[in-house]
């Protein structure tokens, strides 16, 4: 099967439809990051300066400063990776997960090895079928699009001497598990693990997808040879002021309740979920959506978009197929109209 990996959510949506195809929150931003974004549209004449934004972005995880890189989005540090590791020899991106990392070694030449998690095991990771050879290794955790949060230990023992071990933690801040404070199973702060680069997005929570912001956190040394990959002033001046406002304890505060909402409203979902015909839902899922197998999924989401709703379609991702849709959380009355709707499509058919 060919996979389209330059496929994304953003290209299901439009004509009034209502969006569970895009990850990104869709409440209005806080005052404590929209007025220093408003403040920044003054200071436009000067060039971007990032030493602020990375200071704060360190600060938050414990690093040094030189240990963080600050990038147009996430995206960004998959393409950086990309151009500046060209002497790995056996890239390996594990999957299912979102498709960039691949596409930005493939554009870059290099030739990627796939190793596919398999649904009968809850597509969970499993560190023995990563090849010993692999010198860079690219994952999700949590993961898109089957929204499993794979352990942090298990992760960890991927770590080799000579191998980039690459987390995309774009859904981190979203994830949630009761009695535990901060981002369960996230290797953010974690400097002990060797060849580590973490992914961070910060525009899924705060709904900043125009604004392309992310960032990279790992060794300095490593950082450094990125950011010669990098160009001038990547990362532009609002960008800047919306990740030193992220960064703040008023936003980890927000952070963490927010994590907890979507956690009851992602529940509510499965649980809706659980009584729709001839449906199975990937693994246990974790962050802000979930994958759901569905025979005739094609033909189910053209009439659910002529009912008037956006899911993305599945068969994009390496490890899916055309039986596959992911479906954002949304709130519950949005969540039991959707449910209602994809139910009454399913019996129409049968």
């Amino acid at each position: 099967m060919t996979f389209e990996l330059g496929h994304h959510g953003d290209q299901e949506v439009g004509g009034g439809l209502l969006d569970l195809a895009v990850n990104v929150r869709h409440e209005p931003m806080p005052a404590w990051l929209s007025r220093p974004i408003a403040d920044s549209l003054t200071e436009l004449r000067a060039y971007p300066d990032d030493l602020e934004a990375t200071r704060a972005v360190a600060a938050r995880h414990g690093r040094d400063p030189a240990e963080v890189l600050l990038t147009a989005g996430a995206a960004q540090g998959f393409v950086l990776l990309a151009q500046a590791l060209r002497g790995v020899r056996r890239p390996v991106v594990v999957h299912p997960q979102f498709t960039e990392p691949e596409a930005a070694l493939s554009n870059a030449g290099h030739q990627v090895h796939r190793v596919v998690l398999r649904e009968e095991d809850g597509f969970r990771l499993d560190a023995g079928a990563v090849p010993e050879e692999a010198d860079l290794v690219v994952l999700g955790n949590p993961t898109n699009p089957t929204s499993v949060l794979h352990p942090a230990s298990e992760i960890a023992e991927l770590a080799r001497p000579g191998r980039v071990l690459v987390v995309d933690e774009a859904f981190a801040d979203i994830t949630f598990r009761a009695g535990i404070a901060g981002e369960p199973e996230s290797l953010a702060d974690r400097r002990d693990v060797e060849g580590l680069v973490v992914l961070r997005s910060l525009t899924k929570t705060w709904g900043l997808a125009g604004l392309r912001i992310g960032y990279l956190l790992g060794p300095a040394e490593l950082l450094s040879r990125l950011r010669t990959a990098q160009p001038l002033w990547a990362v532009s001046t609002p960008a800047l002021a919306a990740a030193t406002a992220c960064a703040s304890p008023t936003a980890i505060a927000a952070e963490r309740e927010i994590a907890a909402r979507v956690a009851a409203e992602r529940d509510h979902l499965l649980r809706r979920l659980a009584h729709v015909p001839n449906l199975t839902i990937a693994g246990s899922p974790a962050a802000s959506f979930v994958s759901v197998r569905l025979p005739g999924a094609a033909k189910i989401r053209l009439e659910l978009r002529e009912r008037g709703y956006a899911v993305r379609r599945g068969d994009t991702f390496p490890g899916l197929g055309p039986d596959w849709l992911r479906i954002a959380v949304r709130d519950t009355a949005i969540t039991d109209s959707f449910v209602a709707t994809l139910t009454d499509v399913i019996e129409e058919r049968a």
